[in-house]
Parts: structure tokens; sequence; C-alpha cells
């Protein structure tokens, strides 16, 4: 491959599609505008369609290294704790499908992606680099950095993130705005916990107007907890992420289960962020236009019901590196084969996680049901095949 390649973002999309294009020869060069590299958050889960494409980057072994692998996803009532359905996970993931379901620290699964990076040496890593502006020409495209540094290369991936400065010039489509939903995040060390609240496989709690889910993560030494309620934002939205008081949440979940309950009051230390969003794509120049290609949250940020925005960003590396493999030099007919490959499945899964929501926090006869079909179909409802047997 002639195809120099130029990532902005070194996220987990960024280093994924570093990887990934660089894989089939790209010549890549990434600019992550911090100074080191680094990934903040907790817990995320990858459906066996993730773990494929790990896999078939020749990282199995790390994974394994690294994730909790559950055997079984539950869902409860979060006011009466009653079992509503469950999906089998493990084995039978496997069998179904030919990969494991996965849990990681989000930490975890960025260092992975950035070692094997680092092993696999076809890319640079740029650090302290941000983008000012781009220009595309016939050619290809040109990069201005806020220090002054001129860059050019034949294709331009924006992996920079919700906020991203390449979708801002590309579409100019404004913000992303707030969902009305805080989430609390918690990692806890399983050890610290009564034996009683500590758990190997997925549980959802579903509660009028909020929801909880709870998955092991470092092979299952420790415990990943994350809260979503409706609240409101104060501030710059862009930047809100801050300490959260345990009493918060507390006192919100006051009337759950026993259960539940004894988890949140174990847990001291929280963080809270505000969820923001984009409507679901419209159509492939979203995804991709010109030499310039939009991957992860820069293209398609969803709401977490679905578990699938880390995922959706891997698959989106997968199939760009793809499209350019095939169409060699002709990068444009690349990103356009790219953007429509992709668009219609990320706005299958940002609607479906939208869905996701109003589902989980379903009050009156809505909340009612949701159970009974939960209780009577279970698995089925809870088996998603178009998604976990990954893209067409």
């Amino acid at each position: 491959m002639s195809c120099r390649t130029l990532v902005i973002g070194g996220g987990i999309g960024g280093l994924a599609a570093a990887l990934a294009c660089s894989g089939i020869g790209c010549e890549v060069e990434l600019f992550e505008r911090s100074t080191e590299f680094t990934e903040v958050g907790a817990g995320i889960q990858l459906g066996p369609n993730v773990v494929k494409v790990l896999h078939g980057w020749g990282l199995k072994e790390a994974l394994q290294a690294v994730a909790a692998f559950p055997d079984r996803l539950q869902v409860r009532d979060a006011i009466s704790g009653t079992e509503l359905g469950v999906l089998r996970l493990g084995a039978v993931t496997v069998q179904r499908y030919g990969s494991p379901y996965a849990t990681i620290h989000r930490a975890d699964l960025h260092a992975l992606l950035l070692s094997a990076v680092r092993q696999q040496g076809a890319a640079q890593l740029q650090l302290d680099h941000e983008l000012a502006s781009f220009e595309q020409q016939d050619r290809g495209v040109t990069l201005h950095m806020t220090d002054g540094r001129i860059v050019q290369g034949d294709a331009l991936v924006g992996a920079d993130g919700l906020w991203s400065s390449v979708r801002r010039q590309l579409l100019n489509d404004g913000k992303p705005h707030a969902t009305g939903h805080l989430a609390y995040r918690a990692l806890v060390e399983q050890r610290s916990l009564p034996e009683r609240l500590r758990s190997q496989q997925v549980t959802a709690w579903l509660g009028p107007e909020f929801h909880v889910v709870q998955y092991p993560v470092r092979r299952g030494a420790w415990l990943n907890v994350v809260a979503i309620v409706r609240g409101r934002i104060v501030g710059e939205v862009e930047h809100w992420d801050h300490s959260a008081h345990a009493a918060e949440l507390r006192d919100r979940m006051t009337a759950t289960c026993p259960s539940l309950q004894d988890l949140i009051q174990a847990i001291n230390h929280w963080r809270l962020w505000g969820l923001s969003v984009r409507a679901p794509m419209q159509g492939p120049h979203e995804q991709a236009q010109g030499r310039v290609a939009l991957l992860g949250d820069a293209a398609h940020p969803m709401v977490p019901y679905l578990a699938q925005g880390a995922g959706m960003a891997i698959e989106d590396a997968h199939a760009l590196a793809q499209s350019l493999r095939i169409c060699g030099s002709d990068v444009p007919s690349a990103l356009k084969n790219y953007a429509n490959s992709r668009w219609q499945r990320n706005a299958r899964v940002q609607a479906g996680a939208i869905r996701n929501g109003e589902i989980f926090h379903a009050t009156g006869l809505l909340r009612w049901g949701r159970d009974t079909a939960m209780t009577l179909l279970g698995e089925r409802l809870l088996d998603l095949p178009w998604l976990y047997r990954g893209p067409s």
C-alpha cells in the first residue's frame, strides 16, 4: 500500500485505525493532542462481533490476559430484585458466533491497542499535536496543526471523539446534544466487597427512569458498576466530568431492592458524566467525504444502552482498512466504499441503543409489558444475532 493515512485522535478508535491500516501496509501517522496516551472511564462490554475483530488482529492472547469472559447476563427488576431474563454467554456465545463475550476495563483495552501499534512498528505516534484545520485536494489532504506544522497525506481519519474537530469542519452540523441522563461510574476491587456482592456475570438492574449495570473486569478481579439516572448538566457539557458524592446516588436508590442498595452502599468513590449524543446517521456522507473519513464517536456517538460504542469504532477501523486494501491508491473510492459499508449498521446500533434506553427506564404499563415479555421470552429477547454475528 502506498496510502499515507493521517489519524486524528489517540483513543480506542484512533489506535484501532492505526493498527488496522498499518497492518495492510499503509504509512500511518497518528496525532494525539494530549501529552501522553491515556484513557479515562471504566468498563467496556465487547460483544462477539468485536472480539472476532480483535482476534483477527492477533490480539487473542493479549485480550485473554486482561479481560473477563462472563458466562451469563441476567436482567433483574431493580425494585423487587426479581430475575426477569437470562442470556447465556461463555461457551454458548462461542458456539453461536465463533467468539466469546468479553468485559474489559477501558484503560486495559486502550493499552492493549497501543502496545500492538508500537510492536507492529509501522505507525508514527505524535503526542501534543492538535489539529487546527485541514484542506482536501485532488491528490491529497493537508493538515494545519496548531503549532504551525503542515502535514500532507492521502487520507485523513477523524477518530477524535464526540467533540470531533474533524467532523466540525467536514460536516458543520453543530454540537452533540445532552440526553438528560447522568452516568455514575465506579470500579471496585472485588476482594474488598462482601462475598455476597461479588460477581462474575453481567447484571442489568432495570428501574423506573434509571438502570444499573455491573460486570467483572481485569480477569474478574474488579467489578465495574454504572448507574444511569435522569439529571441535568450544569456548566460546560464538553468537559463535564467530575467526582460525585456517593450520598447523591444512594439517595436516588432508596427505593431499590436490598441487594442493589447494598452494592451501592459498599462503593464510596464514583465519577459522574453527562451523556451527550447525536441523532442516528442519515447517510454515508456522515461517515466519509472525499479523502476524509470519520470513525467511532466522531461519526456516530451513541448512548451506552447496547454496549457497542467502542465496538462500532473497532468495526469501523477494520472496515476502513479492508476498503483501503481493496481500492489501493484510489482513496476517494476506498472511503466511499467504507462509508457505504458502515453507515447503515452504525445507524441501526445508534437507534437500537436509544430504544433500549426507553425500555430500560420504562414506567407504568410499558414497564409491566417489558417485564412480562422478558419473563416469557428471556433469551429470545436478549440475544441479538444481527449484531453479534458482525457486519455482513
